[in-house]
């Protein structure tokens, strides 16, 4: 009878002491000769992306102290002043809260309407911690419990205390800031709307 090669009879033997196609795959790949075997299951290996994360250009209209339209999301319609762009390339903004109801929050640039009205930012300090991990949500589970998933107890999101000093101190210099300009609280606290006359193509933001 013909004999086995020796990448076979390496397979084979593993297979008696690992006992699974994967670990003897492994086995012969380390022994650095070509495996004659495919195992029955699929091995999934991620695949590694050559290309770096590199945040987006923020648009000529947009810079900090730009009134901005939100077009999705909870706070569709309203408008928001821009603080700074993010490391991501996402925009911080505030309403402020106490204004239109928009806190402190995250927002992608390709979902604003940039308009011409401009707001002095100079003296709104940001703090340095708040940047993009400052609004990562430890607490959001994966959904792949079904018990999580069906769970209609959930407890409501609690904001923490660091988040309402946050918001408090940027508000009241934002809001001093609002305030110097006639109409400009009102403004911001009208939310944009189209009706079925209107042509957004021909308008001035």
């Amino acid at each position: 009878p013909p004999r086995s090669t020796p990448s076979v009879r390496i397979m084979a033997r593993s297979l008696v002491l690992t006992g699974g196609p994967k670990k003897a795959a492994k086995t012969v790949a380390s022994a650095g000769k070509a495996a004659r075997f495919y195992p029955a299951d699929d091995v999934q290996v991620p695949k590694k992306s050559r290309h770096a994360k590199v945040a987006p250009k923020t648009r000529a209209s947009i810079s900090a102290g730009s009134v901005v339209i939100l077009l999705a999301g909870r706070f569709r319609g309203k408008r928001v002043v821009v603080l700074k762009v993010l490391a991501s390339g996402l925009l911080l903004v505030s309403g402020p809260f106490k204004v239109n109801g928009v806190p402190l929050k995250r927002v992608n640039q390709a979902y604003v309407i940039a308009t011409s009205t401009k707001v002095d930012v100079s003296k709104v300090t940001v703090p340095a911690s708040i940047d993009d991990a400052y609004f990562k949500n430890t607490s959001k589970t994966n959904g792949k419990n079904e018990e999580e998933f069906f769970d209609t107890d959930r407890k409501a999101a609690v904001v923490s205390d660091t988040r309402k000093a946050d918001q408090k101190s940027v508000d009241a210099a934002l809001l001093k800031a609002i305030s110097g300009t006639p109409m400009l609280k009102e403004y911001l606290s009208a939310r944009f709307s189209l009706t079925k006359n209107d042509k957004p193509h021909e308008m001035q933001f």
